[in-house]
């Protein structure tokens, strides 16, 4: 089967090179303890027959200092592509974003509003400071990985998504829906969301582990979440090595949760909707 790992992260062996620079000054417990270079995410998709990675940058290491993604991808070109990170509220944001998408640069860009070392959801990703951001991602076709937890801040992804209808928005875990509390409610808020055109979904261990275990009951969740939105507006990652498995069991629990899927949507999930999101991928 043909797979692109739609969310991995990457970190240097050279902090000399690559400074840490983490968002909220709190570097990430995975980037301190399981690190993963550029090479040995490549020998680890090579184990696991995986071609081809988007490499997210790792926020709560690097923060806005995107230059290893970057010059990993320029250095692989046929193996991966780059999703980086800017601040959306500078006044320079727009053109801060054109820059760093030229001249095979960035191929998406991450906003990290909510995560490990941020744990209170931020809502700023909607304020009209950011609206030049939006734009200029709509203007360049750049699709926008959106770390967020749904819940109170859905109000705002919702305004976000009518405001600006033709951005692409990846929402990385799904937002990280209350799965193991009631996989019916958490699938039926997730298809709500689903009439959104420029919404897609990220799914990955964070998901699937859920799903796992709920069991019989994971189509609850699976079944009005694919209606919604179709396979082809979702995308699977692995997030590792932020997950605390290996890349072949990531790859496993994927293909274990999803196996009554019919193939063709197996093969969207697994590669054709990150092919669309990141055409680079195509061409490679």
């Amino acid at each position: 089967m043909d797979i692109v790992d739609a969310h991995c992260h990457i970190i240097s062996a050279d902090p000399a090179r690559y400074p840490q620079a983490p968002i909220g000054g709190k570097q990430s417990q995975w980037a301190a303890t399981r690190p993963v270079t550029a090479e040995g995410m490549i020998a680890r998709m090579d184990e696991t027959g995986i071609d081809q990675a988007v490499l997210v940058q790792a926020t709560t290491n690097y923060g806005y200092d995107n230059s290893y993604v970057l010059d990993t991808t320029r250095a692989h070109p046929h193996r991966f592509v780059a999703v980086g990170t800017v601040d959306p509220l500078r006044p320079d944001a727009a053109a801060s974003l054109k820059a760093a998408a030229g001249d095979g640069g960035l191929a998406g860009v991450r906003l990290f509003t909510s995560g490990s070392t941020v744990p209170t959801q931020g809502e700023w990703f909607v304020a009209p400071e950011t609206f030049p951001f939006w734009e200029q991602a709509a203007a360049l076709d750049l699709p926008v990985c959106l770390q967020m937890r749904l819940g109170p801040a859905t109000g705002q992804l919702v305004e976000l998504l009518e405001r600006f209808p033709h951005v692409k928005i990846l929402l990385d875990h799904i937002g990280y829906p209350d799965i193991a509390n009631s996989p019916a409610k958490a699938g039926q808020d997730v298809a709500a969301l689903g009439v959104h055109p420029g919404l897609h979904l990220k799914l990955t261990h964070r998901n699937l582990e859920r799903l796992d275990d709920a069991g019989q009951n994971a189509t609850d969740f699976l079944t009005p979440v694919l209606d919604a939105f179709g396979a082809g507006r979702i995308a699977w990652g692995s997030n590792l090595p932020a997950a605390e498995q290996s890349l072949p069991e990531l790859r496993t629990l994927a293909e274990e949760i999803l196996t009554d899927l019919p193939e063709t949507d197996q093969q969207e999930i697994f590669a054709g909707t990150a092919r669309r999101l990141y055409p680079r991928l195509t061409q490679a």
